[in-house]
């Protein structure tokens, strides 16, 4: 049965030697060895049934029917190898989305972006707040700044920017303040703690860390979102637990106070991008964030 196109893989080998005037330089810039070229060229020549090129001295001339086959694949390569490189221009010069939670766009990122700005000129964002973990796919994003734990799912790659750390947090305005400051983490089993549904664990995995009994733990009232709670911390309403780089600015500036410190949990800071797309982007605002989470500590 004949085939409607000639194999595709063999056409660009052969386009490229024929445009290059050259297999070396052909091969270099399709990034294969030069023997892979020479296959490739047999295999069109094989299926065209006739010779694509004839030997002249050191080097390789097209004959006829090479030289018609190469104008044919010319008209087609041509604009199409135009438009890519209009394409990747294109997108280099997009916004760059990034998806994360609210919070952390609300309290660490924003914060931020002036010194992002001025330290990244080229990288422009889109920031998009979410509070669910993305698909596997990342959809509608170009990366995600997470605090997630492993395992990632296998679509993803994922730059580790720093370990989680967490602490309890009460503010100079909270009514046992004084006491609360200057007493061992026990006290905290008398209170009813602050917390948040987008964590439920984090009380939890704090007091494990610290040798409390969580069981022991009294709950209060809770927010929907991390933003939320930590308003209501600052306003004085009780202790509330927090990752550490939310609250390093407060906790500078007096507004919060952390008694007892921070603890390291099995959790990462993390930048996630899609595997199938490569971005040079990515990699330089991973490192940007992870220079700016270093500040934190």
């Amino acid at each position: 049965m004949s085939r409607d196109l000639p194999p595709l893989n063999a056409l660009r080998a052969f386009e490229a030697v024929a445009r290059l005037d050259s297999v070396s330089r052909a091969a270099q810039e399709l990034h294969v060895t030069h023997g892979a070229i020479s296959r490739q060229l047999r295999v069109l020549e094989d299926a065209a049934g006739t010779a694509l090129f004839a030997r002249q001295g050191r080097g390789l001339v097209l004959t006829a029917a090479g030289r018609r086959l190469y104008e044919a694949a010319d008209a087609a390569f041509a604009p199409l190898r135009s438009g890519w490189t209009e394409l990747q221009q294109r997108s280099a010069h997009a916004p760059l989305v990034l998806g994360c939670p609210g919070s952390v766009l609300a309290r660490w990122v924003i914060p931020r972006l002036e010194r992002l700005s001025r330290e990244q000129p080229e990288l422009k964002l889109h920031l998009s707040a979410s509070d669910s973990i993305p698909d596997a796919g990342l959809s509608g994003l170009d990366a995600a700044l997470l605090i997630a734990q492993a395992p990632w799912p296998p679509e993803w790659q994922v730059h580790a920017l720093a370990p989680e750390r967490i602490g309890p947090v009460v503010s100079p305005r909270f009514a046992g303040f004084e006491r609360v400051r200057s007493a061992p983490p026990e006290v905290l089993l008398e209170l009813p703690l602050l917390h948040t549904a987008s964590r439920p664990q984090a009380w939890g995995d704090w007091a494990g860390r610290a040798g409390l009994d969580a069981g022991a733990l009294r709950l209060g009232t809770g927010f929907e979102h991390l933003y939320y709670l930590l308003e209501a911390t600052e306003a004085g309403l009780g202790v509330a637990i927090a990752p550490e780089p939310l609250v390093a600015e407060d906790i500078a500036a007096g507004r919060l106070v952390a008694p007892w410190g921070f603890v390291a949990t099995q959790a990462q800071w993390v930048l996630c991008a899609s595997r199938r797309r490569e971005d040079r982007r990515i990699a330089k605002l991973a490192s940007w964030l992870r220079d700016a989470l270093a500040d934190a500590h």
